[in-house]
């Protein structure tokens, strides 16, 4: 078996992500201590988020209108508007984050390319992913950018057709269970899960154990040789 394509998430895989939104929803809960307890503003906030998907998708300005939603359930006519504006504030603040890298990753990417192409899967809002993208400086090292709304099996079996290649010939590694690797598994490829700590409880599943083209690893420096072994 040769791995023909590598195809790689990006926000928590490449570069931190998940902590900036943790940050943001920590704010909001503190905004909205008057109204409500910290755990309940947290539930009200993710139920918001999960039903809004169908309609705003993945991203920091979803996040942001549905925080608005949320502190809008949670303190009714006491909202005032300095908190709008304040909650606003915040949601550009998510928008404009550095990208910071994790370390190692410039050059992990150098080695998996000489395996094979790389190809960028994530999903979110379109100019926030392409920004960060830039940001990052590792745009050269990819093949492909595919910036998608969400990550179903249909996704990748059509991102395996495009490049010409079987879903055997593809790995796909990234740190959500629910998009990145369950999918890319039915869709027929390998799958290398790397978790990070402070995941969104949406993105989380059960773990395909025993499957026969899944791994766990600890962070994406791993992913060479395990790559190297299937080869």
């Amino acid at each position: 078996m040769t791995i023909k394509l590598i195809c790689l998430d990006a926000d928590d895989t490449l570069w931190h992500n998940m902590r900036h939104f943790n940050a943001t929803q920590d704010a909001l809960t503190d905004m909205l201590q008057p109204f409500a307890d910290v755990d309940v503003t947290r539930e009200r906030l993710i139920a918001c988020e999960i039903r809004n998907l169908p309609l705003y998708g993945y991203g920091a300005k979803g996040f942001t209108l549905s925080m608005i939603e949320a502190a809008v359930e949670l303190a009714g006519d006491q909202l005032s508007t300095a908190m709008i504006q304040d909650i606003l504030a915040a949601g550009r603040a998510l928008l404009a984050h550095p990208v910071e890298l994790f370390d190692g990753v410039e050059e992990t990417l150098e080695r998996l390319a000489n395996i094979g192409p790389l190809v960028l899967v994530t999903k979110g809002d379109l100019l926030h992913q392409e920004s960060k993208l830039a940001a990052s400086g590792l745009g050269d090292l990819f093949s492909g950018i595919e910036i998608v709304s969400d990550k179903k099996v249909d996704t990748f079996r059509t991102l395996f057709a495009r490049h010409g290649i079987a879903p055997e010939q593809a790995v796909m590694a990234g740190d959500s269970m629910r998009s990145d690797i369950l999918p890319a598994l039915e869709a027929g490829a390998w799958a290398a899960f790397i978790p990070q700590e402070g995941a969104w409880s949406h993105e989380r599943a059960q773990p395909p154990i025993g499957a026969a083209r899944y791994t766990q690893l600890e962070r994406l420096g791993e992913l060479p040789d395990w790559i190297a072994g299937i080869n």
